[in-house]
């Protein structure tokens, strides 16, 4: 029997021992005589629906804290909100784990055939890469929105691994984009931009239905692999200090007022611009930690965001920052 076979297999019987449990509510001793199977096999079918998107649980009620912060958000931001309830006294690495995983579930459930997915690689978008939903799709690109290249690295293998996970969860073509994350010269970027082989990574960018990215801070506990990665040096955190950068998307750095005009580095930076960015329909935010408030204010005044992946706290803290 091929593994092909075997797999549809697996997802069929998965499928109805889920539609057993759930929706009919028969326990797992009667699916398991129904099916002919043991109950740890129907416990293991189970386990399958849940990982591999066949079945998504919510939790509502009306007493629900992150409902309200959600609501909340949406009436002061005008974005969708999903917050992601966590105890109060949890280490950032693990924060940003359950927002991670929360957030590869719901991009799963957004993205389809015939779509383009872009990716800002980072932190944040690692963390959501590793905990991806598989779900097969037809004609859909994953595309790199900022080179990933510095003095010490091509930054091709990171990149690479990030996108690579998405393309193989959706079985997807990958296009990456193979420049420097900041040129060193803002001239040789106007020149490379009118590439051929450049300008085509750029065509697929402007067609992007969905983009996924964390916010940049120099400030969280978890540091931005931007400020970590020898991607800046001294001279270019003085200049953003003088700019008043609060955060950056893809390598493109904005103001507490979401302002960008004028901002020095990005005229060397290699992301998409913020006016681009805001064409895309859906713009998916992944964010955790209270460091990262004042990027997360910047991006939201900034109309970057349409979707918002965010733990309790930060919410919390971002409708009452005093």
């Amino acid at each position: 029997m091929s593994e092909s076979i075997a797999d549809d297999r697996r997802t069929r019987s998965a499928l109805r021992a889920a539609q057993m449990y759930y929706m009919q509510d028969l326990t797992m001793d009667a699916i398991a005589r129904d099916l002919a199977m043991s109950r740890s096999s129907v416990s293991r079918l189970l386990g399958f629906a849940r990982e591999t998107g066949l079945v998504e649980i919510t939790v509502s009620s009306p007493l629900d804290h992150g409902a309200a912060l959600e609501r909340k958000i949406l009436e002061r931001f005008g974005v969708t909100a999903h917050v992601v309830p966590m105890p109060q006294l949890i280490s950032d690495i693990d924060r940003l784990e359950r927002v991670a995983m929360t957030a590869a579930r719901l991009l799963s459930s957004w993205m389809d055939s015939n779509m383009t997915l872009g990716v800002a690689w980072g932190s944040t978008v690692s963390a959501v890469s590793r905990h991806v939903v598989r779900k097969d799709t037809h004609n859909s690109v994953i595309v790199q929105m900022n080179g990933a290249g510095n003095t010490q690295t091509t930054g091709i293998d990171y990149a690479s691994e990030i996108m690579q996970r998405f393309g193989a969860a959706y079985s997807a073509q990958i296009q990456q984009f193979a420049v420097p994350a900041f040129f060193d010269d803002p001239a040789v970027k106007v020149g490379l931009w009118k590439e051929r082989s450049v300008h085509r990574v750029l065509a697929v960018q402007a067609r992007m239905d969905i983009a996924v990215f964390g916010l940049g801070s120099p400030f969280a506990e978890i540091p931005s692999h931007v400020y970590i990665g020898g991607y800046l040096d001294p001279t270019d955190y003085q200049s953003l200090s003088e700019d008043r950068v609060v955060g950056d998307v893809a390598t493109v750095f904005y103001r507490r007022d979401g302002s960008s005009k004028d901002v020095a580095l990005n005229a060397r930076g290699s992301g998409p611009d913020l006016q681009r960015l805001r064409r895309v329909p859906r713009r998916v935010c992944v964010v955790s930690g209270v460091q990262k408030l004042a990027s997360l204010q910047g991006a939201l005044e900034a109309g970057l965001v349409t979707d918002l992946i965010l733990d309790e706290s930060l919410a919390t803290r971002l409708l009452d920052p005093a």
